[in-house]
């Protein structure tokens, strides 16, 4: 297989309760859609946004006081991105939202869809369930029940979940992130050769795909010189 017909692979690191990651999820897919010439892949790495929150989550009050001064501030702000995000056709409703989760168990639901190729649709409901729904996601049985609505086995989840299984393989790829230099989130890599900050435009992820296959190329020449 040439270099001109195999996938471009786009690592995103993002975490779940990031609201841009949220909107650059939705950016990215509508990226890919446009160029439907483009052969891509996509694979999805954990970062954690908030790492001192506690496994079983703190109240969002507490949550925005303690990150953003208070509640008001944040929602000075809120409002902007809310906008941002129903001009991409979702809905970020911040005033459902009641409880702040540690994310390191909606990682490991993710890192287990993609042993079954429904990492983006575990991805994309988690971010639902937090964002649109207000969902409690520190809670255990609302993650079985998107595990399951993804495909996944409930009753194998919920004792995967009891457990601590796979907690360290996550928690060392989100620390090896910011070990990489990662400071904001989301972050795409296309192809190893090339990195995008932030929650772009589609028009401007478009571009960074074509660029990274040229820059694949080139170098795939180089190497066989």
């Amino acid at each position: 297989m040439s270099d001109s017909t195999e996938p471009l692979r786009i690592d995103v690191v993002s975490d779940v309760v990031c609201p841009w990651c949220f909107i650059g999820k939705r950016r990215l897919e509508k990226a890919v859609a446009s160029r439907p010439d483009l052969l891509v892949e996509v694979h999805f790495h954990p970062y954690f946004l908030n790492d001192w929150v506690p496994r079983e989550g703190i109240s969002r009050t507490e949550y925005l006081t303690t990150k953003f001064g208070s509640v008001d501030r944040y929602n000075q702000n809120a409002q902007r991105i809310v906008g941002v995000a129903a001009g991409e056709g979702l809905t970020y409703a911040p005033d459902k939202i009641k409880r702040q989760p540690n994310t390191i168990d909606c990682h490991r639901l993710i890192y287990w869809a993609e042993q079954h190729g429904n990492a983006p649709r575990m991805k994309q409901r988690l971010m639902d369930l937090y964002f649109t729904e207000g969902a409690d996601l520190s809670d255990r049985e609302v993650l079985v029940m998107a595990a399951a609505e993804c495909g996944l086995d409930a009753t194998q989840v919920r004792e995967l979940l009891a457990t601590d299984t796979d907690v360290d393989t996550v928690t060392r790829a989100a620390e090896s992130a910011k070990q990489a230099g990662i400071e904001g989130v989301p972050m795409y890599i296309f192809g190893s050769v090339l990195a995008v900050s932030g929650a772009q435009s589609p028009e401007h992820l478009v571009s960074a795909m074509e660029r990274a296959i040229v820059e694949r190329e080139k170098r795939s020449t180089q190497a066989a010189e």
